[in-house]
């Protein structure tokens, strides 16, 4: 019975952090072409170089030259929240958590095409797609209304 019990806890303490989404100024590599970055990847983008994207986290770095992205595209999902709060207030359970997601698609120096699946967090997403497409020269593709709102428009 306490096998179970303890089985059961750490199913749900997984499950919470799988749902929970990323920290307000941080992302993570949700999947793509980069078959050595493990999906779900915390880590911290940077578009503060002229040149380059920088996805870092803690094994290393994915690098994108601006010269080479060919798509842009961003869109949002909405999950339920699942948290410990739910336990005091299970109201919560019906709000929803917006969680934001940036793919990047490039070609490398020698043609092939790429892709990367990124979630924002909330206080990065604005600043990381107006620089995007500042120094890619290239317009964000919105999912559906609802991100373009989110955005404001852009």
């Amino acid at each position: 019975m306490k096998r179970s019990i303890a089985l059961l806890a750490l199913l749900l303490a997984t499950s919470l952090i799988a749902v929970a989404g990323v920290p307000d100024n941080k992302s993570a590599y949700v999947g793509g072409t980069e078959g050595d970055i493990p999906a779900n990847t915390q880590g911290y983008c940077t578009t503060g170089n002229e040149r380059e994207f920088i996805f870092a986290f803690k094994e290393g770095q994915l690098v994108i030259p601006y010269d080479q992205v060919n798509d842009l595209e961003y869109g949002m999902d909405a999950a339920r929240r699942l948290t410990f709060s739910t336990a005091v207030n299970p109201f919560r359970l019906f709000t929803k958590k917006k969680k934001h997601f940036l793919t990047i698609g490039w070609k490398d120096e020698h043609g092939q095409q790429h892709a990367a699946v990124f979630e924002l967090g909330k206080s990065i997403v604005r600043p990381t797609i107006v620089t995007l497409e500042a120094r890619t020269g290239k317009k964000v593709d919105y999912q559906d209304d609802q991100a373009r709102k989110s955005l404001g428009g852009m």
